[in-house]
């Protein structure tokens, strides 16, 4: 397998404190990767440096061996690198289908169109989207009215309507019952085989990392305190310490 992505020494510092301390990282193209930690971990930043919504102090980070660490969101989002957040980041008011073509249309730069009406484009990928993450049927429903789980899906849906290589997901499962958080991480799985999607996650319930991600890695006050298998990553002492023993609040 060939590297998708790397961070090299990557350090994001908000006046005195500092999120993010020299973190590097490697995800391997095809795989699902997790990064876990407590809370103010740094992951969130982290996430937010990958995808250029904060540009770093030091460091440089690679997607597909190109340097983007500096480049503007819209312009990585371009390159291949789709991003869900932590809370659910929809268009409330427009359907559920609106919000997925408006990601299509953005995606293939036809967001402005004077020989077609918008509604009329992007027909087809916004249907295969919804169709991905079991959403097909609710198309015509307005987003704000879907429930917690759905409008976590419809997010995946947008995310994918932009035709990413690379898919960073801020705790996916966040607010989901015991009986969401497993057909969410099943079609996240699912997803990464059909779609030969790279994906790159945060979580905090352990029982689902350790389930799902091919490579763990651990960040505590913002360094990378631990990366490898699971178990590898399950047995190295610093982590038992400082997060797999510990509480998450």
């Amino acid at each position: 397998m060939s590297e998708i992505l790397r961070v090299e020494e990557v350090t994001k510092t908000f006046d005195r404190f500092v999120a993010v301390q020299g973190v590097s990282l490697s995800v391997e193209e095809g795989t699902i990767a997790a990064v876990i930690g407590p809370n103010g971990a740094g992951k969130t930043t982290l996430f937010n440096l990958i995808t250029g919504i904060l540009h770093p102090n030091r460091g440089r980070i690679l997607f597909q061996g190109e340097e983007i660490t500096y480049l503007p969101p819209h312009v990585i989002c371009q390159r291949g690198i789709g991003r869900t957040f932590q809370i659910a980041n929809v268009f409330p008011r427009l359907s559920v289908f609106t919000n997925v073509q408006v990601a299509v249309l953005a995606h293939q730069r036809r967001s402005l169109h004077f020989t077609h009406p918008a509604e009329r484009l992007a027909i087809r990928e916004a249907e295969v989207a919804l169709a991905a993450v079991g959403l097909l049927e609710k198309a015509g429903q307005v987003a704000g009215t879907l429930s917690h789980g759905d409008q976590r899906l419809l997010e995946i849906a947008i995310a994918l309507g932009t035709e990413p290589r690379l898919l960073l997901l801020d705790e996916p499962t966040a607010g989901m019952s015991p009986e969401e958080t497993v057909a969410t991480m099943k079609l996240i799985r699912r997803l990464a085989q059909e779609r030969g999607l790279t994906i790159l996650f945060c979580e905090h319930d352990m029982e689902v990392v350790f389930a799902t991600a091919y490579t763990i890695m651990v960040m505590h006050h913002g360094r990378i305190l631990a990366q490898g298998p699971p178990e590898v990553v399950r047995a190295h002492p610093e982590v038992q310490q400082a997060y797999l023993g510990a509480s998450d609040a």
